[in-house]
């Protein structure tokens, strides 16, 4: 009795440490038999690995037919072990016990991901688009426009300003005198900012001024009667806002009755010496075109400002404007442009062209559309308003010739 307590002592010992022990799981070559219980619990112990082992291996090639996202592979693994399923219950393609999977039926390929090495990469380089010869000719237009005797050299919104007044009155008479200029001769500009800065420029004597009294001031402007009426709300608004000075962002000017994107950003340049964009008028548009410096032709200002800005480098966008209107207004004419004067000549591509033809009368098959090229957003508001006047008497402040005077007499004494 002694030697059986003792051998069946030490074979309870064994069999703890190797149900216990990860050491003893591992190894399958030690196995102890000493007892019937003991050798029973061995034998059920070999048979689970077995069973363990075979089940694993099917779940293998089952998930290899799977899909990797579809819902059967979600199922199989909850927490890394799965149960058995109950009798009769269905299941789809296995009717044994699962396991848990092993870590190598979870793996999945990897790519391998190459990357040239930082020596021979060499990023794409991508060249912005610029007119051929652009920079010789600009140097022509330069040349010149050498001796600075254009009408916008000596009446240009730069001149029409009181140097002498405060800083407020200069930029807001800046801004003003750019709302007369448009559709407008440089002199006749430069005469009503005479009369007007005599009168007292500023938002508040405008304000005070009836619009009888600002027609005589600024009479014969283009579309002065619409221009009386912008002036009023723009003064209006300034002093209401900004005590009779001028925004200082293109988009607080924009906004101002009567004023453009032209307007805008050359009173951004010269009432507050910042460039924000070029100043493109009729002149600039046309010379644009004509020497070829977009990259496709544009039927508007507007759209010639952005074209240009794409590729013109920013330190020539406060001169291109005064060179390009003196050259227009000397050389490069709408009409039968000088161009056997032009050291352009042989590099413009509109170089001995013809010119050209005027519109045609409003009604005739050709006329164009009231959008067409060459319309800013206040000039199309000043086209509308004009029609209106033309259907009024004749402008005030027309003197009667002599001559018309005898003519008219005559058709009296006819018709009597």
């Amino acid at each position: 009795m002694p030697l059986a307590c003792c051998s069946t002592r030490v074979c309870y010992v064994i069999h703890c440490c190797t149900m216990s022990s990860p050491y003893f799981i591992q190894s399958r070559s030690v196995t102890s038999v000493t007892s019937p219980a003991a050798s029973l619990r061995s034998k059920l112990t070999s048979r689970r690995r077995d069973v363990t082992d075979s089940v694993a291996v099917k779940v293998e090639e089952e998930e290899a037919k799977i899909p990797a996202h579809g819902p059967a592979s979600a199922s199989l693994s909850m927490g890394g072990f799965s149960e058995l399923p109950l009798q009769g219950a269905p299941h789809p393609k296995s009717e044994t016990a699962t396991v848990p999977l092993s870590s190598h039926s979870r793996r999945r390929r990897q790519l391998k991901v190459e990357y040239d090495d930082d020596e021979d990469f060499k990023p794409m380089k991508v060249e912005h688009w610029q007119p051929p010869d652009w920079k010789k000719q600009l140097e022509y237009i330069r040349e010149m426009r050498s001796s600075r005797d254009a009408p916008v050299d000596k009446m240009g919104a730069e001149k029409c300003y009181d140097s002498e007044a405060p800083a407020h009155a200069r930029r807001f008479q800046v801004l003003v005198s750019l709302m007369l200029s448009s559709q407008t001769r440089d002199q006749v500009t430069a005469a009503a900012m005479l009369k007007l800065r005599a009168h007292g420029c500023t938002a508040e004597s405008l304000l005070a001024t009836d619009d009888e009294t600002l027609g005589k001031l600024i009479y014969p402007v283009g579309f002065w009667r619409t221009k009386v009426k912008y002036l009023k709300q723009t003064s209006a608004i300034l002093q209401k806002e900004l005590e009779g000075d001028i925004p200082d962002s293109v988009e607080g000017l924009v906004r101002l009755p009567g004023v453009g994107p032209k307007m805008a950003h050359l009173a951004m340049d010269i009432a507050w010496d910042q460039v924000s964009g070029i100043g493109v008028d009729t002149h600039v548009h046309r010379i644009s075109n004509r020497l070829g410096w977009l990259k496709t032709p544009t039927k508007n200002p507007e759209g010639t400002r952005k074209a240009l800005e794409e590729w013109l480098p920013r330190e020539l966008w406060s001169e291109i404007n005064w060179l390009l209107v003196g050259f227009g207004q000397q050389v490069c004419l709408p009409v039968n442009p000088l161009c056997s004067v032009c050291l352009n000549q042989h590099s413009c591509p509109s170089a001995f062209k013809n010119s050209p033809t005027k519109r045609p009368k409003a009604g005739s098959p050709q006329s164009p559309s009231p959008t067409s090229a060459f319309k800013t957003k206040t000039e199309v508001e000043q086209d509308s308003a004009v029609k209106d006047e033309r259907t009024k008497t004749e402008p005030l402040f027309t003197p009667v010739s002599p001559t018309t005077q005898r003519k008219q007499a005559k058709r009296k004494v006819k018709m009597s």
